[in-house]
């Protein structure tokens, strides 16, 4: 009995009944002949064409093997990689995936007779991580595609730099520290334990300090009569209680106390400044209308270390930069972008660290550490001179 011809109800009916999946067993790999019931398997095992198939899978059997192994194994990576990633997924999950597909490599074609060999295979080659649990075998994708690798390169590389960045900060501090010990001669407050050692008696606070009568005591007028009755080089009681000088201890009590309170307040200046480092210091610095410049190859020369500024901030790391010179609009990553330092006495902004958010005007460049001095032009510190201010903290404004 002949095929039906194209067009007719027989034809359209054998159509609508193949279309779909059909049973595993009664397909054959070798014909790639998919059989809708036994009987029809049976007809095709005793045809003349897949008689042939047969003597060519004895001739070489390994080559069908690894031919359909190698197809298997690429299809079923190729969905593992575009569908999940590098999730931790069920290997039964993609298989049922895999076999959707009607054209597909059957896994009885193959070396491995089941999900549990293949994920082994896949495994010891190095191409997933398998781990079995009770729920059966988990897979998860290798991803071992070159501009991956460089992704995750550069943002490693990235990391590093913001660390190292975080450090020289840690150092600078560290060092200012130290030479601010080196610098004050003074001794370092003790702080013990407050003790009681009578509980019933009763505790005085005084402040300010009080002169002794005995230093102060007024000279009635005939203390200086009797002055003159006095022989040369013997002095008297009155002397004694009377022209008491005090003064040059006083003085230098004050002078003491004074340089302790500056120290103290020194001290406290030094905290606040490292709370607001600390606080004000982020991993992004992106801030509209500041002109950056790009550092991304990416974009071809015509970009590449061109000048343009900030219109928005997208998602902190994002922005929307206008060129300069062409007046195009490139949405940018953070890291594509860096800094630019204007001349000394123009407006930077400070887009990093304690001064975060403020205006200040550009005083003097230190390419050696660079870094630079700047005085702060806005908010409540207005007039502030901070040094050592490194380059990536500070940016151009952009003007009209």
């Amino acid at each position: 009995m002949g095929k039906a011809e194209v067009g007719t109800p027989k034809w359209i009916g054998n159509k609508m009944k193949s279309k779909g999946l059909q049973k595993l067993r009664w397909y054959c790999q070798m014909c790639q002949k998919q059989c809708r019931d036994e009987n029809g398997f049976k007809c095709h095992t005793s045809s003349e064409s897949h008689q042939r198939q047969l003597l060519l899978f004895a001739d070489n059997s390994r080559k069908y093997l690894d031919e359909f192994s190698h197809e298997f194994e690429k299809d079923f990576l190729n969905l593992l990689r575009r569908q999940f990633g590098t999730k931790r997924v069920h290997a039964n999950v993609v298989y049922q995936e895999y076999i959707r597909d009607r054209n597909h490599t059957h896994m009885n074609a193959t070396r491995w007779t089941s999900l549990t060999g293949l994920c082994k295979h896949l495994s010891r080659h190095g191409k997933v991580v398998a781990d079995e649990t009770e729920k059966g075998w988990f897979i998860t994708y290798i991803d071992r595609d070159p501009e991956t690798i460089a992704r995750a390169e550069a943002l490693a590389k990235k990391q590093k730099m913001d660390k190292d960045d975080q450090e020289r900060v840690y150092d600078f501090i560290e060092k200012q520290v130290q030479k601010g010990k080196k610098e004050g001669d003074e001794e370092e407050a003790v702080f013990t334990e407050f003790k009681r050692e009578n509980p019933e008696e009763k505790i005085q606070i005084q402040l300010g300090s009080k002169i002794k009568k005995e230093e102060v005591q007024l000279v009635p007028s005939s203390s200086f009569a009797d002055k003159k009755d006095v022989k040369p080089g013997k002095s008297s009681d009155t002397d004694d209680s009377t022209f008491k000088m005090p003064y040059s201890k006083d003085i230098k009590k004050e002078k003491t106390t004074e340089k302790r309170k500056f120290s103290a307040l020194d001290e406290i200046m030094r905290e606040q400044e490292a709370f607001k480092e600390k606080s004000g210091r982020k991993d992004y610095w992106l801030t509209e209308n500041i002109v950056v410049k790009v550092v991304t190859k990416s974009l071809g020369d015509k970009y590449y270390k061109k000048k343009g500024f900030i219109k928005q901030v997208i998602d902190k790391y994002g922005a929307m930069v206008t060129m300069i010179d062409t007046g195009h609009t490139l949405k940018l990553d953070q890291s594509h972008l860096e800094t630019v330092i204007p001349a000394e006495g123009r407006t930077v902004m400070v887009v990093n660290g304690a001064y975060r958010g403020y205006r200040a005007v550009l005083k003097s460049l230190d390419a050696k550490h660079f870094c630079v001095t700047i005085t702060i032009d806005s908010g409540p510190v207005k007039g502030r001179i901070v040094e050592g201010v490194q380059y990536e903290d500070i940016c151009k404004i952009h003007t009209e």
